[in-house]
């Protein structure tokens, strides 16, 4: 094998992943949608020794292999990506956290970011669909300016409750950084919680906070309230 961060060849990379299967993390990580058995930790300290290849991360995405993936978004070049390579990767984006990964490591750093948000934010398929509700809350919190936030929030209240699970859990979130960062809009977001239940009785493990809306706003307000 070539020198540590200076390897070439796929097949390199993708025997360094099978000596990283683990077929107990296998197991835990398919019940989440995810068919990889690497830990992330070492997925990560692999990226850090590859260090930033685009040639590569091109390569590794294109065996369709989960762990592959990972790592060749964990090695590419954002900005190197045009609109339609993003648009193309999320469509084969079918593992849950290859598609989180794609959204929070790539597409946040593009340049295409909302023009990308806009185009999936109501597209047919609901992982695609969820993607743009992602980048649509990161601007909720981050750069709202220009977002119609009662818009938002009428779309939620509407849909949300019969949406499909991935794309529920995305505009929960939004409903969220809606009432947290926006204090005008933080009662009705709430309310809209209540009404809804959405994931009142998701599993929460001690000390973490839970994604029920009205617990998750009221909880992330009380901590900035004592900064």
């Amino acid at each position: 094998m070539a020198a540590t961060g200076t390897w070439t060849t796929v097949d390199e990379v993708m025997e360094r992943l099978a000596s990283l299967e683990d077929s107990k993390m296998r197991a835990v990580n398919e019940k989440h949608g995810d068919d990889h058995g690497v830990n992330l930790g070492k997925l990560r300290a692999l990226a850090k020794e590859l260090k930033t290849q685009q040639d590569l991360s091109l390569k590794l995405w294109q065996t369709g292999d989960t762990a592959a993936r990972l790592l060749s978004l964990l090695i590419c070049r954002p900005k190197s990506f045009d609109k339609d390579e993003l648009d193309a990767m999320m469509r084969e984006a079918r593992s849950p956290k290859v598609q989180d990964w794609l959204v929070n490591y790539v597409v946040k750093k593009s340049p295409h970011a909302d023009d990308l948000r806009q185009a999936w934010f109501s597209d047919r398929d609901q992982v695609v669909a969820s993607a743009g509700w992602a980048l649509t809350s990161d601007r909720v919190a981050k750069s709202p300016q220009g977002l119609d936030l009662k818009a938002l929030l009428d779309t939620i209240e509407s849909q949300m409750q019969q949406a499909p699970d991935r794309l529920q859990w995305a505009m929960n979130t939004c409903l969220a950084q809606i009432g947290i960062a926006h204090p005008e809009f933080r009662s009705r977001a709430i309310a809209i919680g209540e009404r809804l239940e959405v994931l009142k009785d998701y599993p929460t493990p001690p000390n973490c906070t839970s994604p029920y809306a009205p617990i998750w706003i009221t909880e992330m307000v009380r901590r900035q309230n004592m900064k």
